[in-house]
């Protein structure tokens, strides 16, 4: 493992819960705790079954990448078959919390493909694998606009073309 970086195509997903930050203001710890554990170890599982990598985990949005570090040709096909997975384990998570009297919001996923910086970013005390570059930024964008758009998961045209069987509506 050292510090550095390449170019390369990928797919990068990004993930977040509508409305999370007020929510767990107000759950108990322990709630809290069992509805995160619940919900990022589901996700994580699915993002592992597909072969993606977790590049980050922030409160409980995830960063996942395709096509890095290894290579993956259907590096976009498995991040939109990951979407897809990810939004229905998130909906049965959502049903089952809603039986617990616990209104969770829905999971926005975002997912965009083209070219990334990507490797081992840091300094001498810390470093991790991320990528960097507009891709990156394009698909947290991709995530936020399923607010506007009404929608959970929004895959980029991009991202659609380079998808084997790709089913979608164009937005």
């Amino acid at each position: 493992l050292d510090l550095s970086g390449q170019r390369r195509e990928i797919a990068v997903l990004f993930t977040d819960i509508n409305g999370f930050t007020a929510l767990a203001e107000t759950l108990d710890p322990a709630q809290l705790k069992e509805l995160l554990n619940e919900y990022l170890g589901g996700m994580t599982d699915i993002v592992f079954e597909h072969d993606g990598t977790v590049a980050k985990i922030i409160g409980d949005a995830l960063h996942v990448l395709f096509g890095a570090p290894g290579d993956q040709p259907d590096y976009a096909t498995r991040a939109v078959a990951c979407a897809v997975a990810l939004d229905a384990f998130a909906e049965a998570c959502r049903k089952r919390w809603r039986d617990k009297a616990v209104e969770v919001g829905a999971t926005r996923i975002g997912v965009h493909a083209g070219p990334a910086i990507v490797g081992n970013f840091g300094g001498s005390r810390f470093f991790d694998y991320t990528a960097y570059g507009d891709t990156i930024n394009t698909a947290a964008r991709l995530e936020t606009a399923n607010k506007q758009l009404k929608t959970r998961i929004c895959v980029s045209q991009a991202a659609a073309e380079r998808a084997d069987n790709f089913q979608g509506r164009p937005i």
